[in-house]
Parts: structure tokens; sequence; C-alpha cells
């Protein structure tokens, strides 16, 4: 039987396909508060101005592609049996070939019912308008989870995660819950690898193995050590 290896992923996979991470050192995304564009509030405020930034976000990862990163993960499902479970919003491990995927914060591809969030809708384009409406006359909203809303993907993530055999973090310096918890979900001396550049010393136990490396160069010494352990 083949191990199940969850992979966790962030921002930082995406970023090496130039997808920019939005949140700069002062807090703001783009230019703007992250309340302003990425909140109940800011949506109740000013729908025209999320909108658009989710628009061009949405533009974005339409025209990235996935990268080496992307594609080894979706390489080890020949050795493993892979589970995604990402934080990033964009289709990329899906387009680099992962079968299973699951998104914490959403999908930027998809709209959703502001009065049924059960009513989701898959995108054709780049543009979501106002006036575009759900079945129930509802304005369509980004299919996100902002800040200050449930992460209702998380009680699944947490579950894949207590079964794995092998966990493999990738791009992200988890410090954003409830998401960071996931990594204290697995069993005692379950092997965690944890690949970005600014690693944390603790890390370096025995349970963890840290690659201070990008997401693609750090894949690699990944995909290595796991095929050798497998």
């Amino acid at each position: 039987m083949r191990k199940n290896l969850v992979v966790l992923t962030g921002a930082g996979i995406s970023a090496e396909s130039g997808i920019p991470t939005f949140r700069g050192t002062d807090g703001l995304w783009e230019g703007h508060d992250v309340m302003e564009v990425a909140s109940p509030q800011g949506w109740a405020k000013n729908q025209s101005l999320v909108l658009d930034f989710y628009n061009q976000r949405r533009k974005a990862v339409l025209d990235a592609e996935p990268n080496e990163a992307h594609k080894m993960l979706a390489e080890l499902e020949k050795d493993y049996d892979v589970q995604i479970i990402t934080q990033n919003i964009d289709d990329l491990h899906e387009r680099g070939g992962s079968s299973k995927v699951l998104h914490l914060h959403g999908e930027i591809k998809k709209a959703r019912s502001c009065v049924d969030e059960n009513l989701i809708y898959e995108l054709n384009g780049w543009e979501i308008k106002e006036g575009d409406l759900c079945e129930k006359g509802s304005q369509l909203r980004p299919h996100i989870v902002w800040f200050g809303e449930m992460v209702p993907m998380i009680e699944p993530a947490a579950r894949i995660t207590a079964k794995a055999d092998v966990l493999l973090v990738v791009g992200t310096s988890l410090q954003v819950y409830p998401a960071a918890s996931l990594i204290h979900e697995v069993q005692r001396n379950i092997p965690i690898y944890v690949i970005d550049p600014s690693t944390p010393e603790y890390y370096g136990t025995n349970q963890i193995t840290a690659i201070a490396k990008g997401a693609v160069e750090g894949m690699k010494e990944a995909k290595e050590k796991l095929i050798a352990s497998c």
C-alpha cells in the first residue's frame, strides 16, 4: 500500500509562477487596506472595489502557468497517494497535474451567491460584474474566504492531515491561522518536510526537516528524499 503524502502549500509556490503574494510588509494589498478588499465589511461598503480587486487577481491567475514545483508534486503521485491542501486560491495545482486538491480559502475562478453559500458557479472569463446575479437574484461575489469568515474546509483538511504518513509544507511560513494549525494534526513521529526560504530554527528537529529554499529548488531536494524513503 502506498503511503499518504499530505502537502500543505501557500503563496510561495504560486509566487514562482509570477503571481504576487499581494500582501506587502506594510500589510497592504496592492495599496489597499486588507479589510477594504477582503472582508465582509469591505464588501458591504464598496462592492465595486472588491470586485475589481479580485477581477485583476483572476486575470493574473489566467495568465500564469504552473511551475516545476507544481509539476513535481503531481509526479509524486506515481509513488505516493498525494493530497494537496492549499491556502492558494489559484488553480495551478490542478493545471500542474495534481488530482486531489483541497482549497482552504476558496477558488478565484469561481463565484458564489451572497444569500446561499451552496450556490457556486464556474466563471468563464476573468470578470464578475455588478449586476451578475445568482439564480435567487443576489449579486455574485468571489468564492473566497475573507478575513472574519469561517474556513469551512479546515475540518476536512484536519482529518486528511491526521492520516498523513508524511507531511510536506511548501511555500508557507505557517503564520496564518487556522491553516497553520494543521501541522499539529499529524501523528507523533510522522516525518515533516518544510520548504521555505525563512524556515525557523526550531524546524531542525528529528520530526521536522527544514529545506531553506524556494519552492522549485526545495521541491527538487524534497522529491529525491521522498522517493528514496517511499
